[in-house]
């Protein structure tokens, strides 16, 4: 049904959201909510499924849910990258445990479509699988589900059966629209079973599309996206929908389109990558104004990012770092870089914030577009491999931060404030009279200088290219902050007492102060702290952060009777801080790598979580809790003087993890299709002569494009057929596969040679495009015989391109584009073949069409047994594919928690390439002479870690120089108590 603005405001349980979201003064005019006193206090109960009707609305601060002032903080995450269900809530609770409330996902069509009108949602690709399980971790979602996603993906998201249909790509086109419609059916079909505002799930935003500049500003683009939210509404989506601006252009502010007459329920956001080099920008609503204001352009919206970088990505050879990888990406976008842009983000007026990426996992099989390789680990916090990173430190504190203590949902800009070496902000909530102030050091070298603040002069010291947050005048529960050069993180109430926790740079000397009207009982309870009580009634504590862990200091009586227990700790100690509220009051969990569920039964707390290294446990909790039970062991325990609840003893590191070594391979080479009398009758003849492909179609020849004939993902044969070779001198095959193809060529069994796509540079790697060429190969005496020959060519294709200015770029050909030849002018029959059915487990982009892969050699149960058996490392001379298969056992306790990886290593001389399976997986493309990536995350599901596993690798090698594989290894990337049950997929 359509839903008109009543259908629209009554879903949402009140008028409240109609008013939000609507007013009578247009997109610059502000909302009815700006007006009302919005609650503050504690955070609300993290988001569930909880049968409840929820409002959304907002005002130019932030998000308001059910009246209630929310501070978005969100991680990206793609469940197509973690193709194990399992592992996708191992990675929601760490992000819940590190301070995020919300997590983004892209739904990739291409994933969940093989085929027009058909459609998979199930196994991995279990959409509703995935938003149950946010909603159990807590996550509010937001959905993003194209059609068009980008996200380094093949054909940015479009299946790839659509490179072969009619119609413009991201446009109002009926044709392009007709195939859209049917997408959003399907996924909004899932979707509307989980919105928050229906109390099923925890969807609380949705955007349409994805950073479209294609057409901005003219009809096609207006009418496109009125299409897109006048289909959205009509599935009966009811959150609010937004758009990410790529850049801050001030596109698709609300008011740019036609919404039917709803107004309302549309937010303005835009996407920022800066450089580690570059100087945080002035983007939001402090910045210089106008269209090009960022979060300005729309001044009745709250402040919105949809993608904020939490790292890059890296494409072949690794131009974007060097060829060190995406360790370089984390190493040059650290803490001290998200510090410093996130709080400027804060600075200038954004509360829905979106980390892209927080997990960046796979982009296994032939998922990757052809400018990245396998991993998309990104540098994020979260690595490939599951292991939370240094990174997490700032993400942490942040998230607990804007979650746990609301002054920071509502500032205003306040006073100029100036300080010598420093950018600074100065902010205030006007309801709670807090003071906010950012310090930030662009400099190389650190500063110490005297900040002016509300509270007087307060001196700091910035490192370079880093930033520090201070507050004033913040309520601390019962008591008033006057001033902390330690950063606050969190405050809350456990029992009966206020926990208040402070955190910096390791050797950071933290001085805090304390309004005090009555002079109060303090205690320090570690060493390192000292105070003094002045004759201000100030009281003054001072820390040294980092030297014993975490610093307690008890503040008990005077002006109230509720104690206040304050935490100091640096960095490594506050990421090892989490707060949990469970219906029995709230608790702080000190100690473990990552607390994942806490729950109170009488005066037992229960915690579940992981282990890395050796720890103590410390409870903050309600009164009378006298038992602490660790994944399901009672621990020995006593109360403590902050009346906490603590381990005596130390909590073990996880054990170690033995991996075996790989050995027991066997080969068998390919390629019969190069062969004269190989049976090709059964094979797609090549003779079509139109195609909606961007790619132009020699004059008077077939087209040869892959696509046109249904073969979408990987590798593809072509055999041409012809007489009268006579004087034949050469062959020139030209050919289109995106960066790192490969073509390789065969005249009657005998090698003609390889042909690749040359490694890109930073100029070239986005540039390039299709990255098409020609390939001439010349024609030996002894093959220009009368009679039958045949021309036997193997493409590497790498995928199709996004398609970012809507120019239909995905629709570039993939594979042969034409042949010609010197000295002779046969008539070629040409025959094509690609993958053979779409796994039905697995899906359309785990295989391509290589012999091997069409007789199943990449499957567990295939029987290798008559293969030749071989040793590592090899040194072979050989044009095309030789498969090796052997199969390990893994042993690993079943309460531990370990990721392990594939790692290839060889001569960087030798020009191959290696398909790698895992247990009938394609987990990635190994090249050996471009890389940067040499370790390939098999993720747990798909990997074993209790039982037989089969490795396949299909190495495809050039005849310039040997090939191997030289060393292949087990590699151990990260082990924690612990873990969540896996099963297997």
């Amino acid at each position: 049904m359509a839903l008109s603005r009543r259908t629209f405001s009554a879903l949402t349980g009140s008028t409240a959201l109609g008013l939000a979201l609507g007013g009578s003064g247009g997109p610059g005019a502000p909302s009815a909510y700006a007006a009302r006193s919005v609650p503050t206090g504690p955070a609300p109960a993290p988001p569930s499924a909880d049968g409840c009707r929820h409002t959304i609305g907002y005002d130019r601060y932030s998000l308001l849910v059910d009246g209630r002032r929310l501070v978005l903080w969100s991680g990206e995450m793609h469940p197509f990258r973690l193709p194990s269900p399992s592992l996708w809530r191992d990675v929601l609770q760490k992000m819940r445990a590190h301070g995020y409330n919300a997590v983004s996902i892209y739904v990739a069509w291409n994933y969940h479509s093989p085929a027009p009108g058909s459609y998979d949602f199930t196994g991995v690709r279990d959409l509703d699988l995935f938003l149950r399980t946010a909603a159990e971790t807590g996550l509010y979602v937001v959905l993003r589900p194209g059609p068009y996603i980008n996200a380094e993906v093949d054909g940015g998201g479009f299946p790839g059966w659509l490179s072969a249909t009619r119609g413009t790509a991201r446009t109002d086109d009926p044709t392009y629209l007709s195939h859209v419609d049917e997408w959003l059916t399907q996924v909004n079909r899932i979707v509307r079973r989980h919105l928050f505002t229906q109390g099923t799930g925890t969807v609380l935003l949705y955007q349409i599309e994805n950073e479209y500049d294609a057409h901005p500003a003219d009809a096609t683009g207006r009418a496109y996206m009125s299409h897109l939210y006048k289909k959205v509404r009509s599935d009966g989506i009811d959150v609010p929908l937004f758009h990410n601006d790529k850049g801050r252009n001030g596109y698709w502010v609300p008011g740019s389109f036609d919404t039917g007459g709803e107004k309302g329920g549309w937010l303005y956001g835009f996407d920022g990558y800066p450089s580690p080099a570059q100087t945080p920008p002035d983007w939001g609503d402090y910045g210089p104004g106008g269209p090009k204001g960022g979060a300005g352009a729309s001044p009745s919206t709250p402040g919105f990012v949809p993608e904020f970088g939490g790292g890059w990505f890296d494409p072949w050879g690794g131009a974007f770092f060097d060829g060190k990888g995406y360790a370089e990406a984390r190493r040059t976008r650290d803490a001290a870089y998200e510090r410093r842009f996130y709080l400027t983000n804060l600075a200038n007026g954004l509360t829905l914030h979106n980390v892209y990426m927080t997990f960046g996992g796979t982009s296994w099989g032939w998922l990757p577009a052809p400018v990245v390789y396998t991993s998309y680990d990104y540098g994020a916090a979260i690595d490939e491999a599951r292991n939370v990173t240094d990174k997490m430190a700032p993400m942490h504190h942040l998230g607990h931060l804007l979650q746990r203590v609301p002054d920071f949902a509502k500032l205003d800009r306040a006073a100029d404030v100036h300080a010598e070496g420093l950018k600074v902000y100065h902010l205030t909530n006007p309801d709670t009279g807090a003071h906010v102030y950012v310090a930030r050091n662009d400099g190389t070298d650190a500063v110490t200088t005297e900040l002016p603040t509300d509270a007087g002069r307060v001196r700091i010291t910035v490192p370079g290219k880093d930033a520090r947050l201070l507050t004033t005048g913040l309520k601390l529960g019962r008591r008033t902050l006057k001033y902390s050069t330690a950063e606050p993180m969190l405050c809350l109430t456990a029992g009966r007492q206020d926990i208040a926790l402070f955190s910096g740079r390791l050797g950071d000397m933290a001085e805090l102060v304390l309004k005090c009207p009555v002079e109060p009982n303090v205690m320090r309870l570690d060493p390192e702290a000292a105070w003094v009580f002045d004759n201000d009634d100030n009281l003054h504590v001072n820390v040294p952060l980092g030297e014993g862990g975490l610093t307690r200091v008890l503040v008990e009586k005077g002006e109230t009777e509720t104690p206040l227990v304050l935490l100091f700790a640096d960095d490594a100690t506050a990421v090892r801080m989490f707060p949990y509220d469970t219906p029995s009051g709230t608790l702080l969990v000190y100690g473990p790598a990552l607390l994942r569920h806490a729950e109170l039964r009488g005066s037992e707390v229960h915690l579940t979580g992981d282990i890395t290294e050796t720890t103590t446990i410390e409870v903050w909790g309600p009164r009378g809790i006298d038992t602490l039970v660790w994944n399901g062991r009672t621990l020995p325990t006593r109360v403590t003087l902050s009346g906490s609840l603590m381990t005596t003893g130390l909590v073990p590191a996880a054990p170690e993890v033995r991996l075996p070594e790989l050995g027991g391979w066997r080969m068998r080479r390919e390629n019969p299709e190069a062969g004269p009398g190989f049976d090709d009758s059964d094979w797609t003849v090549a003779d079509k002569r139109t195609t909606f492909s961007t790619t132009p179609v020699p004059e008077g020849r077939p087209v040869l494009f892959a696509d046109d004939y249904g073969f979408h993902y990987g590798d593809v044969w072509y055999r041409g057929t012809f007489t009268g070779s006579t004087g034949l001198e050469e062959v020139s095959l030209a050919y289109s596969t995106g960066t790192q193809g490969l073509l390789m060529a065969w005249l009657d069994g005998e090698p003609l040679g390889a042909h690749r796509m040359p490694v890109p540079d930073r100029d070239t790697t986005i540039r390039k495009g299709s990255w098409a060429d020609t390939a001439v190969f010349p024609v030996r005496e002894q093959l220009r015989s009368p009679g039958r020959h045949v021309l036997s060519v193997l493409v590497r294709r790498m995928q199709r391109d996004q398609d970012g200015k809507g120019l239909d770029t995905h629709k570039a050909a993939r594979g042969l584009t034409a042949a010609a030849f010197k000295g002779a002018s046969p008539q070629v029959r040409w025959r094509i073949q690609g993958a053979i059915a779409p796994d039905p487990v697995r899906g359309p982009m785990n295989n391509g069409g290589l012999y091997g892969e069409r007789q199943g050699w990449h499957l567990p149960g295939f029987r290798d047994h008559d293969w030749e058996p071989v040793s590592f490392p090899r040194t072979a001379r050989y044009q095309g594919v030789t498969w090796y298969r052997t199969s390990f056992r893994l042993s690993v306790p079943a309460d531990v928690d370990a990721s392990i990886g594939l790692t290839l290593e060889d001569d960087p001389y030798r020009a191959y390439r290696a398909q790698i399976f895992l247990n009938g997986w394609n987990m990635g493309q190994y090249i050996n002479n471009v890389g940067p990536q040499h370790t390939f995350v098999l993720p747990n599901g798909v990997l074993r870690t209790r039982g037989t596993n089969t490795l396949a690798l299909a190495v495809l090698s050039e005849f310039t120089t040997l090939s191997g594989p030289g060393r292949v290894s087990l590699t151990l990337l990260g082990r924690a108590s612990g873990g969540l049950p896996v099963t297997p997929v």
